[in-house]
């Protein structure tokens, strides 16, 4: 058994750079994948279903949707296409640039509007096992957090291009892979710097460990730093199109801010283990927020408007 182990460890050791380069490449390969076939992958996810069959995306939608891609400056909308996704917000996914494009799913609550809330009464939704009354006072504020006006559905609808269009897929991909050979670079050093090339295997083994702990410390914290980088890029970029954007983007966190602070109150011990009082998520661990908090971005956007009028 001991000799096998031998083995194994001379031959990492003698193909430990191509081993290296393969593994990372396909760790790059598996994350970016969800995006080189999002008609595969993403669409079927996101995809809103009624009786059985998907739902089509509105006319009214579509419009907006072609008007947000004319407006943000994308040449051929071919690259972009639109489907009816369920959740409340929207949500994308793909490269623009490669043949299989860009995918971004639209809600159906932004078919509502204050005087025709039919897109967002008419759907049941439960929470904690009970059917939400759209009547009652926290199923009206709820009612009232998810209709958004033009302006916001199109900052919402522009931020994912935004992401998209800049590339966000792949730099969010390619943390993993640049945080495994991190770890390399991590285990080469520390054996350099304590003299452990030629220790004994205890004390390497010892400090492979340490660098995995380091690597995967490195990868939350990297994940984190990336994501909100996109996300402030992103909301930058859509309401960079125009000041009615930006409001629009103000409006659209206002009312994400206000939806998490009724399904706060809906949601019992749940909501508050899930939501701040602010609105915002609360992180996923210790070590990783996961979510740019949405006051953050929603105070972004507002300090773009005030230097612009100033």
């Amino acid at each position: 058994m001991a000799s096998r182990f031998l083995q194994y460890a001379v031959l990492l050791q003698k193909y430990r750079t191509p081993l290296l380069i393969t593994s990372c490449g396909g760790v790059f390969a598996a994350n970016m994948l969800y995006h080189v076939f999002p008609d595969v992958s993403f669409r079927q996810l996101y995809q809103a279903w009624f009786k059985g069959e998907p739902v089509t995306l509105s006319e009214k939608l579509e419009d907006v949707f072609q008007q947000v891609l004319k407006d943000y400056g994308i040449s051929s909308s071919k690259n972009f296409s639109a489907f009816a996704s369920f959740g409340f917000h929207p949500v994308g996914a793909g490269l623009p640039w490669l043949f299989t494009g860009a995918q971004i799913g639209v809600p159906a609550n932004f078919n509502s509007t204050s005087d025709d809330p039919s897109g967002i009464t008419n759907r049941t939704i439960f929470i904690n096992g009970k059917v939400v009354d759209w009547t009652s006072d926290t199923g009206s504020a709820l009612q009232e957090a998810l209709v958004f006006s033009p302006e916001a559905q199109k900052f919402a609808i522009a931020r994912e291009v935004a992401r998209l269009q800049s590339g966000g897929p792949v730099l969010s991909a390619a943390v993993a892979p640049v945080c495994l050979g991190g770890v390399w670079v991590y285990s080469v050093l520390m054996k350099q710097v304590f003299g452990l090339h030629t220790g004994p295997p205890l004390l390497r083994g010892g400090v492979n460990i340490l660098a995995l702990g380091l690597g995967a410390v490195s990868y939350f914290l990297t994940l984190d730093a990336v994501s909100h980088w996109i996300d402030y890029k992103s909301d930058r970029g859509a309401a960079g199109v125009s000041r009615g954007y930006a409001k629009g983007g103000i409006e659209f966190y206002d009312k994400i801010l206000s939806r998490n602070k009724t399904l706060r109150s809906l949601m019992g011990q749940k909501g508050q283990e899930m939501y701040a009082p602010s609105g915002n998520l609360f992180p996923a661990n210790i070590l990783q927020l996961k979510h740019t908090p949405y006051t953050s971005r929603r105070k972004e956007i507002l300090t773009m408007l005030r230097k612009e009028k100033a």
